[in-house]
């Protein structure tokens, strides 16, 4: 029953969901923070002799702008890019060119394709990481070689791999900032 004093008050199951909208903190503000933290990786303390982490923010960013086409725009890549070049040593300015590339490719690809499932966005996705990670090496000043491509296939193999387990955490991100909302007025 609702108050006919203060009409807000709403008493029955469903009133209280009328007149809610989503917070846009959440909305625009988790894709870029995930995305961000995923640049913070190379922080972690894993010794390595060869190249192991996949590139995170890249593959979040690629997981995001799958999953929601035009939530990221085209101008994203470059501070994307320019935070993950901070922390993940390569020269700056290499991340800003491969990750503005990578949304250009995707959202040219959308504009042709614009039905695709899990399958054919994994195959896309596996396809955007082999560059970025080869291109990495090559911006990093090493010689790319048989030998070096072999030292980067570990890399390459966990990068593909954790696709499908990134894509998941993006789509429970997504469901997270869509669910919690804010009451209007």
């Amino acid at each position: 029953m609702i108050d006919p004093i203060n009409p807000r008050s709403r008493q029955d199951a469903f009133g209280s969901k009328i007149n809610r909208d989503h917070s846009p903190a959440l909305v625009y503000g988790v894709p870029w923070i995930s995305i961000l933290l995923g640049s913070l990786t190379p922080l972690l303390p894993i010794i390595a002799p060869a190249p192991l982490l996949p590139p995170i923010a890249f593959v979040f960013m690629v997981a995001w702008r799958q999953l929601r086409p035009g939530l990221l725009p085209l101008w994203a890549g470059l501070p994307f890019g320019a935070f993950d070049d901070l922390f993940s040593g390569q020269p700056f300015g290499s991340g800003i060119l491969l990750f503005s590339l990578a949304l250009i490719g995707l959202d040219l690809l959308d504009l042709r394709f614009p039905w695709r499932g899990f399958w054919q966005d994994w195959f896309i996705a596996s396809g955007l990481l082999a560059a970025y990670i080869l291109l990495a090496a090559v911006f990093s000043g090493s010689q790319v070689g048989g030998e070096h491509l072999v030292t980067l296939m570990p890399q390459f193999l966990l990068s593909l791999f954790s696709y499908p387990i990134i894509a998941r955490m993006v789509s429970q991100l997504d469901r997270f900032r869509l669910f919690r909302v804010r009451r209007l007025g």
